[in-house]
């Protein structure tokens, strides 16, 4: 059986910690930092209008010399964020992680913001669908031997 998206989201919960453009990249860091998250989702008045990550942060800000005080998340966040549906499957998101090299995805659903998938939310998903394979084969291999 597929994984998809949504059952991810269930499984992890569907927190989503947005921050708006006006904030300060200190700010948005200060967040992140708190609960212990790579990126944060940027909205305008519910919207979603961008999102920025620590890959924003150590290329935009820390490698050009800019502070952190100083500067809004608007000005270095990632726009035109692409995003996937609670149905989408987790093979169809590691497929689109891998090539975009994306590390976040935020799930809209209705153009409403559902959450959001981390790689590491898709690779837990991965290996726990193989885990629960290798029971199930080793249940069935110790079944047949027991019946022989």
């Amino acid at each position: 059986m597929t994984t998809t998206v949504q059952q991810i989201l269930e499984q992890k919960g569907s927190a989503i910690h947005t921050v708006t453009p006006e904030v300060s990249v200190f700010e948005a860091l200060a967040l992140m930092a708190k609960f212990d998250i790579g990126g944060v989702l940027v909205t305008d008045q519910g919207k979603l209008v961008g999102i920025f990550t620590e890959r924003d942060y150590a290329r935009k800000v820390v490698l050009k010399g800019l502070v952190s005080r100083d500067v809004k998340v608007g000005d270095l966040m990632t726009t035109n964020v692409r995003t996937i549906t609670p149905s989408e499957t987790v093979d169809e998101v590691m497929a689109l992680m891998t090539e975009r090299r994306f590390r976040h995805l935020p799930v809209v659903e209705d153009g409403q913001i559902a959450g959001i998938i981390t790689i590491g939310d898709v690779v837990k998903s991965i290996v726990s669908q193989h885990e629960n394979t290798i029971r199930q084969l080793s249940s069935y291999i110790a079944g047949d031997i027991a019946a022989h």
